[in-house]
């Protein structure tokens, strides 16, 4: 899949709620993915995402790639090999990129000082250390919007017009820190031509209710490692800001 394409799967949901991207984005994503056009456009809006373009270029640039080769959009969105080169002076770089695109000075001041020893460049990471709204300010960073906010792997149950029931861990605190735990049952609704014939038994990724992608079992695989690898080290990090009770 081609890496523009993919990166508006899990943009398109956010850019709906007018919470990251530019305003008339959403019809441009929504033919990169359903149509494989207007992957220049697609990506020229996705460039302008506040909180997402620095992760593609940091990730990009340690490895000598595009930023939206699909290696790299993957790496942010589901985890892969490409994470585990990064270093903490690697993430307050990311820090620094982010505060030129709205995070507050002082939030990644204080931020870059309380690294945890392995911060990793996933989205469910960035939702859980750095806060889901705290670059744009659009959306508050609470336990339910984390959950909503990070990438979820789901089990299909049913399938129906328009509607799928799925089956998830849900983001929780124990003992301070932060844990899937759980079985969190729900329908949402869904588009065909974004995940056609769907069937139960699969398994798709969600971002704020919206099921964007398919998982073949080493995604579903590694959306899980690399969720519970950025939870892990999102827990650590806050526990020295002493946010987390």
């Amino acid at each position: 899949m081609d890496g523009v394409a993919l990166g508006a799967r899990f943009s398109l949901a956010t850019n709906r709620l007018n919470f990251c991207g530019p305003a008339d984005a959403e019809p441009t994503l929504y033919r990169a993915i359903t149509e494989g056009t207007d992957l220049g456009p697609a990506r020229a809006a996705l460039e302008r995402f506040e909180a997402l373009f620095p992760y593609l270029e940091a990730i990009g640039a340690k490895h000598d790639l595009d930023p939206f080769d699909r290696q790299v959009v993957e790496a942010y969105w589901i985890g892969n090999r490409l994470l585990d080169a990064f270093a903490p002076d690697d993430f307050r770089a990311i820090l620094a990129a982010l505060s030129r695109r709205g995070l507050p000075r002082a939030t990644a001041e204080r931020l870059a000082a309380h690294l945890p020893s392995d911060p990793i460049p996933h989205h469910a990471f960035h939702v859980s250390f750095v806060g889901v709204g705290e670059v744009t300010g659009h959306v508050a960073t609470t336990l339910a919007n984390m959950e909503q906010c990070r990438p979820a792997r789901a089990s299909v149950s049913r399938v129906q017009a328009g509607t799928l029931d799925v089956e998830h861990p849900e983001l929780s605190l124990d003992g301070g820190r932060l844990v899937l735990t759980g079985r969190r049952v729900e329908t949402l609704p869904y588009d065909p031509r974004i995940l056609p014939g769907l069937r139960p038994g699969a398994e798709v990724a969600l971002h704020w209710r919206h099921p964007a992608l398919l998982l073949d079992r080493d995604r579903a695989e590694r959306l899980g490692r690399y969720s519970a690898r950025s939870f892990a080290a999102a827990s650590e990090g806050l526990e020295r800001l002493r946010l987390l009770r």
